[in-house]
């Protein structure tokens, strides 16, 4: 018998990586708190469409809203529930699925920040792994249906990677990585620390700058003084990340050394970063997205602000670090989320902090 698998949370990742997995034969449950996305997932199934190179399928799906739940209780139990909530929503949504778990079974998080902290205090930190998915770019678009603003990663990119909280290969994580590798290439980590911070930098990069300005990523990259403010961003987090003794991986498929003497100043790494990021933005369909922050602001939803660039500024200032533009990040985004301000690229500008 295969393993029951949970996904908590069928928007855009949960339902990208989740439909995969249905599409190769696995047993999933998708449970949801939006009632038309429910319905549809129930009526009409899934659909899974890419920008560009993948042919656009639809997938069958048990879907129940949050509330059906309980009715798990007369059913087999989840081997496997992975949490795809946004972050400020993980406590209450791995206390909720924590009772309807098999003996050996685990919850992993494949989430954008730092979350697997948070599950561990609900479930245990032997039922609890991490899972990035990095540069998906994947957009709910309407009840039942996932779009990707991009193609496969496949062999140029790995998307998924994952890992133990202590590092060592196991078979629980080996499977975790077969399962998520039904949507794209994946790997097996020992470094799960190393890769959440530095997918916590390349969000605390795009993320907030998207909500903030309203732009999309190309428009923020194409312009010179939002783009330093993104080295400027990258930097801070990076130190911070470094003086905590993370072993960070490449950060938009570059040394994040480089991207950290960018945002201090050095006008060679500056030249490489520009030289880098307007070639990324510059490709067909490169940037040619909203970053998923973007797409909360847009929809009236809370951000996870508090969760990536106030995380960081929190993380630094525990170890004397100050980190000014993630700070002032921070306090825009929260400004535009309670409606005092309106989106708009000169929040930015004007702080003159490149």
């Amino acid at each position: 018998m295969g393993n029951r698998i949970a996904i908590i949370g069928a928007g855009a990742v949960g339902g990208y990586a989740g439909a995969h997995m249905v599409r190769a034969g696995e047993d999933v449950t998708f449970v949801d708190m939006w009632p038309e996305h429910v319905e549809a997932m129930r009526t009409k199934g899934l659909r899974i469409t890419h920008l560009k190179d993948v042919p656009e399928f639809t997938v069958p799906a048990k879907a129940i809203h949050l509330t059906e739940l309980q009715q798990v209780s007369k059913e087999k139990p989840f081997d496997i529930a992975f949490i795809c909530v946004k972050a400020y929503d993980t406590a209450w949504a791995t206390m909720m699925v924590k009772q309807y778990l098999a003996p050996g079974g685990y919850c992993v998080s494949l989430q954008n920040c730092m979350n697997e902290e948070t599950i561990a205090s609900v479930v245990g930190w032997g039922r609890t792994l991490g899972a990035i998915a990095s540069s998906i770019t994947v957009e709910l678009m309407t009840p039942g249906h996932v779009h990707r603003n991009a193609g496969k990663g496949g062999a140029a990119h790995t998307v998924f990677r994952v890992g133990e909280v202590h590092g060592r290969p196991t078979e629980r994580a080996k499977e975790v990585t077969r399962l998520v590798g039904t949507a794209d290439s994946a790997l097996t980590t020992g470094n799960l620390w190393g890769e959440r911070w530095s997918k916590l930098v390349i969000n605390a990069m795009g993320n907030g700058m998207s909500a903030s300005t309203g732009l999309i990523s190309r428009e923020i990259l194409l312009d010179d003084t939002l783009r330093h403010f993104t080295a400027r961003l990258g930097s801070e987090a990076i130190r911070t990340g470094q003086a905590l003794g993370y072993a960070l991986e490449e950060i938009h498929h570059m040394d994040p050394e480089l991207i950290a003497r960018a945002g201090e100043g050095d006008p060679a790494a500056r030249r490489a970063y520009d030289e880098h990021r307007i070639q990324e933005a510059s490709k067909p369909g490169g940037g040619a997205h909203r970053p998923s922050m973007g797409q909360d602001m847009v929809k009236g939803r809370r951000t996870e602000i508090e969760f990536l660039n106030g995380f960081i500024v929190d993380k630094a200032k525990e170890i004397g670090l100050a980190t000014p533009a993630n700070a002032a990040l921070t306090e825009i985004v929260k400004r535009v989320e309670r409606g005092e301000l309106q989106p708009d690229p000169r929040h930015i500008k004007d702080l003159r902090l490149n």
